[in-house]
Parts: structure tokens; sequence; C-alpha cells
């Protein structure tokens, strides 16, 4: 059984609802209304741990290409005498 997301046309209101069948819907679990729609669902792609993750990586590269920046200055530095 697939779970859907729904929006209330009469109160507004974005619920997630299990559905049995494609052409069903649920009624709004706030007012009770018929009137519902179904919305689009995304994915949610990154967590708190995938996010401490790529902030980690993205520090160590910015690290190692800093160093290699200050490197790259000082041998210009030391071979060309403006």
């Amino acid at each position: 059984m697939p779970i859907y997301e729904y929006s209330c046309r009469a109160c507004n209101h974005h619920f997630e609802e299990w559905v049995r069948k494609e052409g069903m819907s649920a009624p709004c679990p706030s007012c009770g209304s018929d009137d519902v729609g179904r919305r689009i669902s995304t994915p949610q792609v990154h967590s708190e741990g995938r996010k401490d993750l790529s902030m980690r990586a993205a520090k160590k590269r910015d690290r190692v290409q800093a160093k290699e920046r200050v490197w790259t200055q000082r041998q210009y530095e030391l071979n060309h005498d403006d």
C-alpha cells in the first residue's frame, strides 16, 4: 500500500494517508471533507547525518585546496624575482 500526500481544499490541511487502490482518496482527518487533492511527493534525500558527512568532506576538500594554493603561490614567489 503506497502512502500518498493530500491537501484538503476546504480547510487547507496537509496530510499523508495509506491508500489501497490507485483511484481512491482519503477524507481529510481535520474537517472530514472529501474535497482533497493529491500532492506531489518528494523524497527526503539528505538527513542530518548525511549533511554532517557532506560538511566534513567539504571542509577537508577546502583545507587541501588552501594548502595547494599556498604552495603554488610560494613556488611562484621563489621562481620569479619581481
